[in-house]
């Protein structure tokens, strides 16, 4: 009988927008929901960008992948995004698999996502402040 790891969850917010997730233990059908309900709080909460920090996740089945996608899924319902970091070599080879590292970053350090993360919102904002018209372009008639 293998051994089971109970899933630990430890949330940091570090923006009004991104939350670190550090996640411990295995992510399955028995420990995902747990993982679930911490990020659906989040989102609801108005945390568009998720870092999970996956470096003490030493087995993950396919719920933990179905957790992963609902929440990347969510987060760009809301023009944000979910990041993966600190992957083990056996769930990275798991992402790799599935075609989810593909479609979901992921870094080697909660740090590099969090760097990724402040350049793609310094970049929204500059779009953000090109796409006002200025008044000023409007021509009058004379």
């Amino acid at each position: 009988m293998s051994e089971s790891y109970e899933l630990s969850v430890e949330v940091k917010v570090t923006e009004p927008e991104v939350a670190v997730v550090t996640v411990s233990g295995d992510l399955d059908g028995e420990t995902g929901t747990s993982l679930h309900h911490q990020l659906a709080n989040q989102i609801v909460h108005g945390r568009r960008y998720l870092v999970l920090d996956l470096r003490a996740v030493p087995f993950m089945d396919s719920s933990g992948l179905n957790i992963l996608i609902r929440a990347s899924n969510e987060a760009k319902r809301l023009d944000g995004s979910v990041h993966l970091a600190a992957v083990s070599d056996v769930v990275l080879r798991l992402l790799d698999l599935t075609g989810i590292s593909v479609t979901t970053p992921v870094h080697a350090s909660p740090e590099d996502a969090l760097a990724v993360i402040a350049s793609q919102r310094s970049a929204e904002a500059g779009r953000a402040d090109t796409a006002v018209c200025p008044a000023s372009s409007a021509s009058s008639p004379t």
